[in-house]
């Protein structure tokens, strides 16, 4: 989350987390993440010197750890108005 902003009261203690590791993640510069039974989807937005597919491999990376078995996790890349 940007620095000095706090999400909603109704983001769970997960959510929470996975938005501020992402965010913590060289380049991120906004992020949006959906949670669903089974399913988690990161979208992020980098910088203009930062390539897509190397945002979208860092994030992965970072939120490894988080990961739970036999959930699937999607990765994208937001437009200019999807924060």
């Amino acid at each position: 989350m940007p620095s000095g902003s706090a999400p909603p009261p109704n983001f769970t203690p997960r959510l929470r987390r996975t938005l501020e590791v992402v965010y913590g993640v060289e380049g991120v510069v906004a992020a949006r993440v959906w949670e669903m039974p089974g399913r988690v989807a990161v979208g992020v937005r980098g910088g203009n010197i930062t390539s897509p597919v190397e945002l979208i491999r860092r994030v992965e990376l970072a939120v490894a750890p988080l990961r739970e078995p036999g959930e699937a996790w999607d990765f994208g890349i937001l437009g200019d108005g999807d924060d």
